[in-house]
């Protein structure tokens, strides 16, 4: 444990910061899921599911919790898949 007070505000921050960017990443991948399990039952809102998701993909690499290629690949592969 660190005995320097800044370092331990430090690693207080820290374990706040992953719980926030953790709970961010859930969920998009909540929000990816989703859209596709209505992609693949047929649902009405497909459209609004995707928009949603993309949304959070797109916030996710703004905030730098995904590569901006792997939401390039995410948003490619629902376009995909709304396209079908």
């Amino acid at each position: 444990m660190a005995n320097i007070a800044s370092a331990i505000k430090r690693v207080r921050q820290n374990e706040k910061n992953a719980a926030v960017n953790s709970a961010k990443v859930s969920e998009m991948r909540t929000a990816i899921k989703r859209f596709e399990t209505a992609v693949q039952e047929g649902a009405d809102n497909v459209e609004e599911l995707h928009q949603h998701a993309q949304k959070l993909v797109d916030q996710a690499v703004s905030k730098n919790l995904i590569h901006a290629n792997k939401a390039s690949r995410i948003n490619s592969r629902m376009a995909q898949k709304l396209n079908k």
